[in-house]
């Protein structure tokens, strides 16, 4: 067995001819260039890209499987230069019932294991999305149909940031998710948690115990990739030991959870629209105490206090431990020249933040920002938190 980074949900802003396929993400962002990054600074061993479903990212992975550096494998998955696997994924947005009978919607992730299986979804999806070149565009599917189209091609689904305020399921459609999935529940053994919910949080909620959680980045540009990750233990890296994995078969498991402290995630508390201000009331409320309003954007952390089912956090014996970090973007005055010079010096953001000494970080950018650094990485920081869709702040 060998331990592995993965980040499973990375998205693509551009395609190789400069098509839009993310419109909110980075140009420079396009499957060779989120290998590239993955392989050469960030130290992530399976990387799940999620805009593969797209006709324009299909041709882009035909050219790059033709150029030699990559290759499909019989596992599941495309292997660049022998050391990166990239999934073959698509976030698909479910059209649902929600609460109180309003319109909802919730973003999933899926992988499939090889070209062709992506590229039939791709073709079936085609008849339920109005533009099936650009990412995420809305499906006339429910969570409950969208996962039988998913099997068919071989696949597998996560619910993607499962509390996020606008696109998921806890967030704007349901209490629980058995009542999107219903019998069909037993079929999601992992759930993404998303960047303003951690596994404190999460495990208040019961039927939440049996599942797998991730914590992936959802990057939108290329230094966003592994901003949060999972560590996990696998024979090899493939579609198939990754599935593994998520389902604790064969020895295969989630070891840890990477991921940002839930305050610096941009939905992690209720955001006043009208005032601009975000409430950190002791219990949720729907109208802000300082202007009076009821224009707000629910907070991750104050959707979970409404729905849970338990008074406290109580997670199964195997649950990993979730591992918070800051990244180096995160950190006041560690600017882009600062990440560039400790990145030449020592590959990986990873080494940098979870593993490195204070000194061996001062001899290439000094005192003053490794002691930042250090700061950060021991939680001896303030943290602002960020709600509204704006990210908390580091102090």
């Amino acid at each position: 067995m060998r331990e592995i980074f993965a980040d499973l949900h990375v998205h693509i802003g551009r395609s190789e001819q400069g098509k839009p396929i993310k419109i909110t993400a980075a140009r420079s962002l396009n499957f060779a260039n989120i290998a590239k990054e993955c392989y050469e600074r960030k130290g992530i061993s399976v990387v799940g890209i999620i805009d593969c479903a797209s006709p324009y990212v299909i041709e882009d992975i035909e050219n790059f499987l033709k150029t030699g550096e990559a290759y499909e494998i019989k596992d599941g998955g495309i292997i660049y230069k022998d050391k990166v696997c990239i999934l073959l994924g698509s976030e698909v947005e479910t059209s649902e019932v929600g609460r109180n009978g309003n319109k909802g919607a919730a973003h999933n992730v899926c992988f499939f294991p090889h070209l062709k299986d992506i590229k039939g979804f791709s073709q079936e999806m085609s008849h339920h999305i109005k533009n099936i070149t650009l990412s995420t565009q809305r499906s006339d599917l429910s969570g409950y149909e969208l996962i039988d189209i998913v099997e068919k091609y071989n696949g597998i689904l996560i619910p993607a940031h499962i509390f996020t305020p606008h696109k998921s399921y806890y967030g704007n459609c349901t209490d629980r998710l058995e009542n999107i999935f219903k019998e069909k529940l037993n079929k999601i053994f992992a759930v993404e948690l998303g960047l303003s919910a951690d596994t404190f949080l999460a495990d208040t909620i019961s039927e939440l115990e049996r599942m797998t959680f991730v914590t992936n980045s959802d990057a939108h540009s290329l230094p966003k990739i592994a901003r949060e990750y999972n560590k996990i233990q696998v024979e090899d890296i493939s579609f198939k030991e990754i599935v593994m994995a998520l389902k604790n078969e064969g020895g295969r498991k989630v070891l840890a959870n990477y991921g940002l402290d839930p305050k610096l995630g941009k939905y992690h508390r209720t955001y006043c629209d009208n005032c601009n201000s975000v409430i950190e009331t002791k219990h949720p409320v729907e109208i802000c105490p300082k202007c009076g309003s009821n224009k707000v954007t629910f907070g991750v952390f104050d959707r979970i206090e409404l729905i849970k089912d338990k008074n406290e956090t109580k997670s199964p014996a195997n649950r990993p431990p979730y591992i918070y970090q800051v990244p180096l973007g995160f950190i006041p005055g560690v600017g882009p020249r600062y990440i560039t010079k400790l990145l030449d010096s020592f590959n990986t953001e990873m080494n940098i933040l979870h593993k490195l000494s204070r000194d061996d970080i001062e001899a290439v950018v000094g005192e003053k920002i490794a002691n930042k650094i250090v700061d950060a990485r021991e939680g001896n920081v303030k943290i602002l938190s960020g709600g509204g869709g704006v990210y908390g702040k580091v102090k």
